[in-house]
């Protein structure tokens, strides 16, 4: 179990982070980015899980900016909420929110190398600090939404980077994944026989094969790129 610390910013703005610690020596650090329903119970459980895989997890709270304390479940309501907290961050004024998730890979960089990795805007949020952030050694992106668009696609990314997606995926087209790989012939990309958000188990949408087989290839990338 990890707990709660609070970070700060260049610009001094401060924030909380769900930090967990493997039980022995770290094998590297390792920076894991929200979905749009906050450092949930699920974020919390996937920092867990990679902590006890050996790495020294860092979830920073990225929609602190915009509002303290958010914890959403999968409800059409969260959805919508998450939705327009998302909205608000984008917003914000470049850096916006990538200055917070570059403090936590300063954070995380105690540990040694580090990786990034998010789910769904978090993905998205993952591929921008590949492409963007210092610190990093690999990142990892989970159906990150918007990530195939064109603009995206046109980013190059500074480390390796692992993509995965799911065909049946309606917010993330398929042809759009497609032109992705195509742009970035240099990424790791997978496509699953599942839905958005494949990897969370309190979701409908969970499918447990795709989501043992997409964890089997992102703990294999950490090894190859962290330790």
């Amino acid at each position: 179990m990890g707990q709660f610390i609070d970070l700060t910013a260049a610009d001094g703005f401060t924030f909380p982070a769900y930090v967990a610690q493997p039980a022995g020596p770290a094998k590297g650090g390792l920076v894991v980015l929200q979905e749009i329903f906050g450092v949930n119970s699920h974020i919390r459980e996937v920092a867990d899980g990679y902590a006890a895989d050996g790495y020294a997890v860092v979830a920073p709270a990225i929609f602190h900016r915009v509002q303290a304390g958010v914890e959403l479940g999968y409800a059409e309501a969260d959805m919508k909420a998450g939705m327009g907290l998302k909205a608000a961050v984008e917003a914000l004024p470049a850096p916006g929110v990538l200055a917070d998730i570059q403090a936590a890979i300063a954070h995380a960089a105690q540990a040694g190398k580090v990786g990034i990795m998010g789910y769904c805007w978090g993905g998205l949020l993952s591929w921008r600090a590949a492409c963007l952030l210092d610190g990093l050694s690999a990142a990892v992106s989970y159906y990150g939404g918007g990530m195939t668009s064109e603009a995206e696609a046109a980013r190059q990314p500074k480390v390796p980077v692992l993509a995965h997606f799911g065909e049946q995926d309606h917010w993330i087209p398929l042809d759009s994944v497609e032109a992705f790989r195509r742009a970035q012939p240099g990424a790791e990309v997978h496509v699953y026989p599942a839905n958005h958000g494949f990897n969370c188990d309190h979701r409908g949408a969970y499918d447990a094969a795709a989501a043992k087989l997409a964890r089997e290839r992102t703990l294999a990338f950490l090894a190859k790129h962290i330790g």
